[in-house]
């Protein structure tokens, strides 16, 4: 007697699959089988993907997708006042999404300041990049913008309402706009906060109506007008004029005055009278100096100035001061391979020749006198044209015993008396 077996059921079956299945009416919709949702999955994928590429898809898009924009939402909003600062009032209408309104859009309320969780109307007029704001105004008292009243390279009167981290925002007649620090002065400026409130003048050197862009210069003007004043001074300019600059720079060989936009140079000769080792002894940068004009060269507007000039010259009278043969003190300044210079007073000079040093023969100066050394010299010759003086130093001092001149012996008259007596001898 065989064991009954059990029948072998296909993988895909299951024990239902014999039963017969009830028909479908045409009132009971067929049930959705997996096939229909797997359908329905990839319908809404290709729906979800058109558009995109093989690289999107991959993540090698290179970079986020560049927003557009669009026409700013000038619709009118609820928000709610967060925040003041300045002539600022920051308002919050949903989705995390800041806007700043002019204070003076709020003359209702007490300096223009609204308190907190008030609720205003606001339209958005623009965009602050720098900041990430919206720009606003209140409904009911948005100021009047006519973007034909500005145009790129007008001079306008700007003021100046806040500081951000790139420059400084301004109003130019109801305009919103933006002042680069770099373009703030000449000078790069340490506190922008000082600008604040201010009213300044300046170049539009950006305008686009479209994105609401406006940037404004004001060291674009004050370049421009720096150059205007430079011509008119050239204009000016006569050599023998006396001016009052400013000194800008030092260099070794001179010093740098500004004149009022046009510069010149003092020469470190012409600094003073007495010699100069260094510029820095007579003068300093930002120093406000009076010099003269010496010498004009208009083909390259080079300018020689003066200082020493607008000084009384010591070598005036001179000679009555020191007269030649006069015995005078004075300290020796330096040391040259023909002699040694000695400073008689400050600002003058005098050469005592290395053969004027000393009554014996003398190689090199420094084997009689040093630098710094006090010395008592003989005035030999002035020469106020040439602004030389000659000194002894020999002169001043008498010569050594060992070295005065010896006198020849006495040579007497007649002959001698043992001369007189006859000679004895011979061969007689």
């Amino acid at each position: 007697m065989t064991e009954p077996t059990m029948t072998e059921m296909p993988e895909n079956s299951s024990p239902t699959a014999a039963e017969p299945s009830p028909p479908a009416s045409a009132e009971t919709p067929a049930k959705p089988t997996r096939r229909d949702f797997d359908a329905e999955i990839e319908k809404q994928l290709e729906e979800a993907m058109a558009g995109m590429d093989v690289k999107t898809l991959h993540g090698e898009g290179g970079g986020k997708k560049k927003r557009k924009h669009g026409p700013p939402d000038t619709g009118p909003k609820k928000a709610r006042v967060v925040a003041w600062h300045g002539d600022d009032v920051f308002v919050d209408y949903g989705a995390r999404t800041q806007g700043v309104v002019p204070r003076a859009h709020f003359p209702d309320f007490p300096d223009g300041r609204p308190p907190i969780n008030t609720e205003v109307d606001v339209i958005i007029t623009g965009y602050d990049r720098n900041n990430g704001l919206q720009l606003c105004a209140r409904v009911g008292y948005a100021e009047a913008v006519d973007w034909s009243t500005v145009s790129k390279g007008q001079v306008v009167e700007a003021r100046v309402t806040a500081v951000n981290k790139g420059g400084l925002e301004v109003v130019v007649n109801g305009i919103r706009g933006f002042l680069p620090a770099s373009q703030v002065d000449l000078n790069r400026v340490e506190d922008l906060q000082a600008f604040v409130n201010q009213r300044i003048n300046c170049i539009v050197t950006d305008v686009n109506p479209a994105e609401r862009n406006l940037v404004v210069s004001r060291r674009a003007l004050l370049e421009k007008e720096r150059a205007e004043a430079k011509e008119r001074l050239w204009a000016e300019l006569a050599e023998g004029q006396v001016r009052t600059g400013t000194v800008r720079s030092i260099r070794d060989y001179g010093a740098f005055v500004d004149l009022g936009g046009v510069d010149g140079m003092i020469h470190v000769s012409d600094l003073s009278w007495h010699r100069v080792e260094k510029p820095e002894q007579v003068v300093q940068v930002g120093q406000t100096v009076q010099v003269k004009i010496l010498k004009i060269d208009p083909n390259t507007r080079k300018i020689s100035l003066g200082l020493k000039q607008l000084q009384e010259d010591p070598w005036a009278a001179l000679e009555s001061r020191f007269p030649p043969g006069s015995l005078v003190t004075g300290k020796v300044t330096r040391l040259v391979d023909f002699g040694a210079f000695v400073e008689l007073e400050p600002g003058i000079e005098g050469l005592v020749h290395v053969s004027e040093l000393s009554h014996q023969h003398v190689r090199r100066p420094a084997d009689v006198v040093h630098a710094g050394q006090e010395v008592q010299v003989r005035v030999l010759k002035v020469d106020p044209t040439q602004k030389r003086i000659s000194l002894s130093l020999k002169a001043a001092t008498e010569a050594p015993p060992s070295e005065q001149p010896q006198k020849p012996p006495k040579q007497r008259k007649g002959t001698p008396p043992h001369l007189k007596k006859p000679l004895k001898g011979g061969l007689g």
